[in-house]
């Protein structure tokens, strides 16, 4: 299976990767370190309590920070997240759900990234990520 960059599926050359797809996720617009997506969370995500299970929803945060950080990163770079902090602000249904990323500061091996996660205009889940990057 070829390689799929995160800063070709930007630039609408290539098809986002399987868990993009699996989540139901789909990008509206990432460049300048800002990444807006939207999500779809599907039925088999929803728990007991009938509402969408908080791992689901970190993960969906989890790819618009890769977005984010696709938009300001060199092709040959690698990167991946080492910390992942996310906070429920309410529940999320199954209905789709606005996920804005923002790279807030890169370093050499380092960048800091914040996405927020809206339903309905309203705030659901707010996370911070620390991503190591690895320069090509």
């Amino acid at each position: 299976m070829n390689q799929v960059t995160l800063q070709d599926v930007i630039t609408g050359t290539a098809a986002p990767p399987p868990c993009d797809v699996s989540l139901g996720m789909t990008l509206q617009h990432a460049g300048d370190g800002l990444a807006h997506m939207t999500w779809q969370p599907g039925g088999a995500m929803i728990n007991g309590n009938g509402v969408v299970m908080g791992g689901f929803t970190s993960a969906a945060a989890d790819v618009a920070v890769a977005y984010a950080v696709a938009s300001v990163i060199h092709r040959s770079d690698r990167f991946g997240s080492i910390q992942l902090d996310t906070v429920f602000h309410r529940p999320v249904s199954a209905e789709e759900v606005q996920v804005h990323a923002s790279v807030k500061r890169t370093g050499r091996t380092i960048a800091y990234v914040t996405a927020d996660l809206f339903q309905q205009d309203k705030l659901c889940a707010s996370a911070s990520s620390t991503v190591s990057l690895q320069r090509g």
